[in-house]
C-alpha cells in the first residue's frame, strides 16, 4: 500500500504552476539519472529530493480514447512548462525502459500483437488478454520511470495514459466478449496487488472526443488494422472512462476535461492549470525521507516486477516450467543480458572488477 511507503501529514501550501509573466523554460537539473546510481549512501551523505523541486515538479497524464489528440497536447504542455514528455508506451517499451542498444526480439515482448488484436480480437490463442496484461505492465514500468525521473531531477513529467486508467481497455474488451471472465478477474488481482504502490498523478486531463469521431479518424488512418475498430469497442472505452476511471481518479488527482473545440485553446488550458491548488492526493504530504523510500522502490525492477507477475495459473499467459527455463536461458544468452547493465564484457563494458 502507498501508506506503507509514503508519509501522509499536513502539507505546506503549493503554488501555481506557471507565472504568466515569464517565459517557461526547462530548469537545469542537478543530477543525470542515467549515469549515476542512487542508494542509501547517497541519502546518508546528504542527497535530498525537495531542494531540486520547483512549482513544475509534477506528473500530468493526458487521457482519452484512441486518436483523440493526447500526444499533441502532451507535447505542447511539456514545451510550455519545461517538463519531460514521455510518449505512450507500446508493446516494445522494454527496449526503452532498459535502454537496450540492440532491440529485443518479439518473443521477449509479451508474445502478443496489437495488430492481431484489432484484426482478430477474439483470437483463440489468448492474444487479446496477453496484450492487455502486457500493456498494464508496460504502463506500470513507465510510471515508475516517470516518478524516478521526477525525484532524481526535479523535472516534471507528462504521460499519455497511466496504469491508473489502463483498465478502460479491459472493461471494453470484457464487455465485447474479447476476453474470458477469468482474465478479467486476473487483471484486477494484478492491479489490486500493484497499483497502490504509486501515488496518483498530480493532474489528469481528459480529452472528451465522441466515439463516433474517433472511429472516423481511425478509418482515415494509414494503418489498415485500425480502420475496422468497432464503434461498440470505442464506446466501451469512453463509457469506462466516464463511469469508472474519472470518478475514481478525481478523488486523488486534479481533473480537467476538454471537448474537441475547447482543447484547441491552449491559453485557456494553461490558465485552468495555473488556477489549480494541487491539494488533492498525497504528493504534497511527502518529505525527503519518504521520497527516499519512494525513489528506492521505483528504480528497482526486482521490487516492481513481482507485483505485476503473480503465480496464478491462467491459460492465456502461463508458461510451463520447461518453456520458462528455455525462455530464460535464451534471454540470458543475448548480448548484454547475462549480468546487470554495465557488467557485461561481451558488449564492451570495462573495468568490471572495479565496480
Amino acid at each position: 500500500m502507498a501508506s506503507m511507503l509514503f508519509r501522509r501529514v499536513v502539507p505546506p501550501c503549493v503554488g501555481s504552476l506557471k507565472a504568466l509573466s515569464t517565459v517557461p523554460t526547462a530548469r537545469v537539473h542537478s543530477r543525470p539519472v542515467k549515469n549515476l546510481s542512487y542508494g542509501w549512501w547517497a541519502y546518508i551523505l546528504g542527497e535530498e529530493t525537495l531542494p531540486r523541486f520547483n512549482k513544475n515538479s509534477k506528473i500530468f497524464t493526458i487521457e482519452g480514447n484512441l486518436a483523440s489528440g493526447k500526444g499533441a497536447l502532451a507535447q505542447k504542455l511539456a514545451d510550455e512548462y519545461g517538463m519531460l514528455y514521455m510518449p505512450e508506451p507500446d508493446v516494445y517499451y522494454l527496449n526503452v525502459f532498459f535502454e537496450n542498444d540492440v532491440p529485443l526480439k518479439k518473443e521477449f515482448h509479451g508474445n502478443c500483437c496489437l495488430e492481431t488484436f484489432y484484426l482478430d480480437p477474439k483470437a483463440s490463442d489468448g492474444n487479446s488478454y496477453r496484450l492487455q496484461h502486457w500493456m498494464y505492465v508496460m504502463r506500470y514500468l513507465q510510471y515508475a520511470k516517470a516518478v524516478e525521473h521526477l525525484l532524481a531531477t526535479g523535472q516534471g513529467v507528462i504521460l499519455e495514459r497511466s496504469p491508473f486508467s489502463d483498465k478502460v481497455f479491459l472493461e471494453s474488451m470484457f464487455k465485447e466478449g474479447y476476453i474470458h471472465k477469468r482474465c478479467f478477474d486476473h487483471y484486477y488481482t494484478v492491479r489490486g496487488n500493484s497499483i497502490d504502490r504509486f501515488l496518483h498523478p498530480h493532474l489528469v486531463i481528459y480529452l472528451d472526443v465522441p466515439a463516433e469521431d474517433v472511429q472516423k479518424k481511425l478509418k482515415e488512418s494509414e494503418k489498415p488494422y485500425l480502420q475496422n475498430v468497432s464503434l461498440s469497442y470505442l464506446k466501451g472505452i469512453e463509457t469506462a472512462y466516464k463511469t469508472k476511471v474519472l470518478p475514481e481518479i478525481s478523488k486523488e488527482s486534479e481533473l480537467l476535461r476538454y471537448d474537441p473545440i475547447e482543447v484547441q485553446d491552449l491559453e485557456k488550458i494553461l490558465e485552468d492549470i495555473d488556477s489549480l491548488t494541487f491539494k488533492k492526493g498525497h504528493w504534497h504530504e511527502q518529505n525527503n525521507h519518504s521520497f527516499h523510500y519512494m525513489r528506492m522502490f521505483v528504480q528497482d525492477t526486482n521490487k516492481i516486477l513481482p507485483l505485476v507477475h503473480l503465480p496464478i495459473y491462467l491459460p492465456e499467459i502461463t508458461m510451463s516450467a520447461h518453456e520458462t527455463d528455455a525462455f530464460w536461458t535464451t534471454f540470458r544468452s543475448l548480448p548484454g543480458q547475462k549480468y546487470a547493465k554495465g557488467y557485461n564484457a561481451d558488449v564492451g563494458d570495462k573495468y568490471i572488477w572495479l565496480k
